[in-house]
């Protein structure tokens, strides 16, 4: 006997009835194109005459691509891969979608490539989501005031030279003059934060890339850091990707209240990538062969970063983009569009580094335009006294040059003016705590360093550093209360000072 509950598939009859009763599925409609050119990176695609632009397709090869190009009849496609891959004839699909990347803590801690994929050979990422590189930047009305300063443990650049929160301050300068050891000690520095970390490198080469992973992973830093490889052995179109990319993975954080500092390093790259690209799509060359929307391309990059409302999520993003120069050619193309768009540059000049100073901060060219306001009330006493004492020193220094007789008073401003700058001096990986750099900065303008050698001042200034660090912890405190330096706070800093050189005279048995 047949019960009433058996189901129709153990009876071939029902079966048959019920597929010849139901709906005929609709149909689907999917468009084909055909590949008609491949070039170095990209190719010129036919026959997807309804695709969008930044539209992302699917090759049969299995690669990837993004509509750079509309054109009648013809699309200009970035491809995501190797263009080795892509033969003449080969079918294209479109996708509706646009390109998106890995989002969520489980990108923390890994090294991955500009679609979130893993680069570092340890397993595959479980992404909590996927979201799209490209996005609107935020309003004004999503946005509020830069007020909490970012510290970087840099002596220079924390008094002198202040970055906020939010804030998008431009590291620029030729090569070999510590731009990235720069962006890495800021990162190392949020060791004792909450700030995380994204370290986007486009361009760089493998083994630079290496070394900054090892560093923070010496740093204990490398568990909170993101870093996107989009290496010169990459495609070309993930190296533009990458940036957006990098951006979308700290939006994912800033939505949930965190504070991320992104280092683009570097946008020079970035931009020479657009730019073989687009001549490769036959675009119209422009000023150094640019294209006229390259401008475009960072401040629609840039603007994403910020301080937002509580309405937006209440997180922050801080970007440390970094640019090259030729030649300290500040007016080329790109630094100068990269410097009208940021908050403000830091400046490493190479002057500096043939003189072996370290960071190699140009004080006369470097900028923050909003980070003062965020900048500790401790720090902006001393920042002041600090660009005047430079500025003076380093005029009345070319001045001397000529070998004019000099008076006492413009002799001991001379050497004031050097300890002061020798004071500044920092090893790359050693960033140091706030209430250490103030005892530092107020010992040498307080002449605790004048006269000094180099080897003399490292010292002293090694024992300053452990003194502030056993018995200013209640100083230490009124910096994170954003107190600013009493009278009886700066007495017990030049009291370190003083000891720290007498220990040095004791130590060499002369009148230091």
């Amino acid at each position: 006997m047949r019960s009433e509950n058996t189901p129709p598939e153990a009876h071939p009859d029902r079966l048959l009835d019920a597929l010849l009763n139901s709906p005929s599925p609709a149909p689907r409609l999917s468009e084909v194109g055909k590949v008609v050119e491949v070039g170095d990176g990209i190719v010129i695609v036919a026959g997807l005459e309804r695709a969008l632009s930044d539209e992302l397709l699917q090759f049969a090869s299995g690669l990837r691509g993004i509509v750079l190009d509309l054109e009648p009849g013809r699309l200009g496609v970035v491809l995501l891969g190797p263009s080795e891959r892509v033969q003449i004839g080969e079918t294209v699909m479109r996708t509706h979608k646009v390109v998106s990347t890995k989002v969520g803590p489980a990108l923390l801690g890994r090294v991955v490539d500009a679609l979130g994929n893993p680069r570092d050979g340890k397993g595959p990422i479980k992404a909590q989501a996927m979201r799209q590189v490209e996005a609107e930047a935020p309003p004004i009305l999503d946005r509020q005031a830069i007020a909490r300063p970012l510290a970087t443990g840099i002596k220079i650049i924390d008094a002198a030279v202040p970055v906020g929160l939010g804030q998008r301050e431009l590291i620029i300068g030729d090569r070999q003059t510590g731009k990235t050891s720069i962006a890495v000690d800021a990162i190392l520095n949020q060791k004792n934060t909450d700030v995380l970390c994204i370290y986007c490198a486009i361009g760089q080469r493998g083994d630079a890339v290496a070394k900054v992973i090892g560093a923070l992973e010496q740093g204990g830093m490398l568990a909170r850091t993101i870093v996107i490889s989009a290496g010169d052995e990459t495609a070309t179109g993930l190296a533009y990707v990458a940036p957006y990319a990098a951006m979308t993975m700290a939006e994912y954080f800033a939505s949930q209240s965190r504070d991320v500092l992104v280092v683009l390093d570097d946008l020079t790259h970035h931009a020479r990538s657009y730019r073989e690209l687009s001549l490769l799509l036959r675009r119209p060359p422009g000023r150094e062969a640019f294209p006229g929307d390259v401008f475009y391309i960072h401040a629609r990059l840039l603007e994403r970063a910020g301080q937002f409302t509580v309405a937006a999520g209440g997180g922050s993003i801080t970007a440390l983009p970094v640019v090259e120069t030729q030649a300290e050619n500040l007016s080329a193309y790109i630094p100068t569009n990269l410097i009208s768009i940021t908050d403000g540059q830091i400046y490493l000049s190479p002057r500096l580094v043939r003189k072996n100073q370290f960071p190699a901060v140009d004080l006369g060219v470097s900028v923050s335009r909003v980070g003062g306001k965020a900048q500790s009330k401790a720090f902006r006493a001393v920042a002041g006294n600090l660009r005047v004492t430079l500025s003076q020193f380093e005029e009345l220094e070319d001045f001397a040059r000529f070998g004019t007789r000099l008076d006492d008073a413009t002799r001991a401003r001379l050497t004031r003016g050097a300890a002061v700058r020798a004071s500044l001096r920092q090893a790359e990986r050693d960033p140091i705590a706030a209430v250490e750099q103030l005892a530092v900065l107020v010992a040498a303008m307080d002449g605790q360093f004048d006269g000094l050698s180099e080897e003399d001042t490292f010292a002293v200034m090694a024992d300053i550093r452990i003194a502030a660090a056993r018995d200013l912890a209640d100083i230490a405190a009124l910096i994170d209360r954003n107190d600013p330096l009493d009278d009886e706070a700066r007495k017990r800093m030049i009291t370190l000072g003083q000891k720290a050189r007498h220990w040095l005279r004791g130590r060499d048995g002369t009148d230091a």
